[in-house]
């Protein structure tokens, strides 16, 4: 008899879909620099964002900066917002997967 192993087969549209929770922070356990350096589109709430510091499609948030503000360490402060969040490679053009909570 053959035994069989069933290894999970990522598919195309698997792959070109960004994940659920990114960071642009290297020190962030989220941070990943291989996908950012595709290019990943953010629209929250229906509008195209670019200054995402962080996001999660499940969870419906996303982290943007707090103006100028830092914390003792240097940090800049970030507002946590609620909504929608959908996510896509701008590499891959008009056309792209998006991933969004549905």
């Amino acid at each position: 008899m053959n035994e069989e192993t069933s290894q999970p087969v990522e598919s195309s549209t698997a792959a070109d879909v960004p994940p659920d929770h990114l960071a642009i922070n290297p020190r962030s356990e989220w941070f990943d620099g291989e996908k950012l350096a595709r290019g990943v589109g953010i629209r929250f709430k229906g509008v195209e964002r670019t200054n995402i510091e962080e996001y999660c499609i499940s969870e419906g948030w996303v982290r943007v900066q707090a103006g100028r503000t830092t914390d003792r360490k240097g940090n800049p402060l970030t507002l946590k917002l609620t909504g929608e969040v959908e996510a896509w490679y701008q590499d891959l053009g008009e056309d792209a997967p998006v991933a969004k909570k549905g």
